[in-house]
């Protein structure tokens, strides 16, 4: 008999060990470390059970149609699936984690789709160690790659993710699909957002923006609308900039309140934007544009709960920071993006007349954007300003022109 060698795997990346330790040195994950065996378990002889030997009654898929039977898992799928009006057809479900019956049931099927959820929960009774440990999702993902390229078979993991909102098990599983979709949203938030961080087919980082109904999730043909749909005209502190995610622009609101602190420490907080390059943008407008902005406690939020990464989102930020601390609201029908750097020059931005063409068809009649992104074709009904500082485009906007 073969005789199995144990290691410590961390579970967050894959790393191996002959001992337990506390930090991973690979990722830096603290008490990541489980105990695996890492050989692959013999095969049973004759008269020799197989300690993971299958259920002795296996399940099959049933079409949707038929299921009403007293097994939770596949009633709970029929009844979402009915207040979804959804009627059936050709799909079929199946209760089962055994990765060798899935692969029988798929050959026997033919299926040209196949969902795992999730393929934490499968595992291969070639290895010994329990499911969701390295080895039995890295071996799980890897025969439903062979499926996929080998049969042609469509097939989408569902998987878990851990508290910081990354694919929980090793990144091998991220190497081994073709695409990464992450379902983000808050929830108290009637909107959801699809986003793809990796895609073999298309542009990294698209998102499909949905909205949570009764009947399940409904495109959203128009994101702009959504996010700007609760806006409140007039108000200090208040931007709209043009992002882009993806192939796809967006206009999203930035929301800033500067106040007196009442410790001896301002707090600087932001959601939805990086809090370092906040708290970049606020030593510029102090150093730059003179804004004394030490003793005041400062807030930025994208409202909405979407999260934007892109720096030609300094320019919107920096405006409403500057709004709030002056008490000045900005003007309702501009529309600003531009990249800041430490001197207080605004930089240029990718895709800008995309940008411009967005707020445009929202309605807005004035941007505001770096000088040299100003497209050579004119626009109709909306009016561009280049600048090339951050204090020249704050004066701009306190002249309301």
């Amino acid at each position: 008999m073969t005789k199995l060698k144990t290691v410590f795997a961390c579970q967050a990346c894959g790393f191996e060990s002959s001992k337990w330790l506390g930090r991973c040195p690979d990722c830096g994950d603290w008490n990541s470390f489980v105990e695996e065996r890492q050989e692959v378990a013999p095969p049973p002889g004759k008269g020799r059970p197989d300690p993971l030997s299958l259920p002795s009654s296996p399940s099959t898929p049933k079409p949707f149609d038929a299921i009403d039977s007293g097994e939770e898992s596949e009633r709970q799928v029929k009844l979402r699936g009915e207040r979804l009006g959804i009627s059936g057809g050709g799909l079929f479900v199946m209760a089962e984690t055994s990765l060798e019956r899935i692969l029988e049931q798929v050959e026997a099927l033919k299926p040209s789709a196949l969902v795992v959820d999730s393929v934490q929960t499968v595992f291969s009774s070639r290895f010994p160690s329990a499911p969701g440990s390295i080895s039995q999702v890295r071996e799980v993902a890897t025969q439903l790659l062979f499926l996929a390229k080998g049969r042609g078979v469509t097939t989408f993991l569902i998987g878990h993710v851990t508290k910081d909102g990354s694919i929980a098990g090793p990144k091998s599983l991220e190497h081994i699909v073709d695409t990464v979709l992450y379902f983000e949203g808050e929830r108290r938030q009637h909107h959801r957002i699809v986003r793809a961080v990796k895609n073999r087919f298309g542009a990294v980082s698209e998102l499909g923006v949905f909205e949570m109904t009764g009947a399940g999730l409904r495109p959203v043909a128009n994101p702009s609308a959504l996010f700007l749909s609760e806006r409140q005209a007039g108000a200090p502190g208040s931007a709209v900039v043009c992002t882009i995610e993806g192939s796809r622009p967006m206009l999203v609101e930035v929301q800033a309140l500067v106040s007196p602190t009442s410790f001896g420490t301002p707090r600087r907080m932001s959601l939805g934007i990086d809090p370092n390059r906040t708290s970049l943008l606020l030593a510029v407008l102090e150093k730059r544009v003179g804004l004394e902005l030490l003793g005041d406690d400062v807030f930025v939020s994208v409202a909405g709960g979407l999260e934007v990464d892109e720096p030609a989102a300094d320019l919107g930020v920096a405006a409403a920071v500057a709004s709030s601390f002056r008490n000045r609201a900005l003007p309702a029908h501009t529309v600003l993006f531009g990249e800041v750097g430490l001197g207080g020059e605004v930089r240029g931005a990718a895709q800008a007349a995309l940008r411009v063409r967005e707020a445009a068809q929202m309605g807005f009649t004035r941007c505001i954007l770096p000088a040299r992104n100003i497209p050579d074709d004119v626009l109709p009904g909306i009016r561009l300003i280049g600048v090339n500082t951050l204090e020249e485009a704050l004066e701009r906007l306190a002249d309301g022109d």
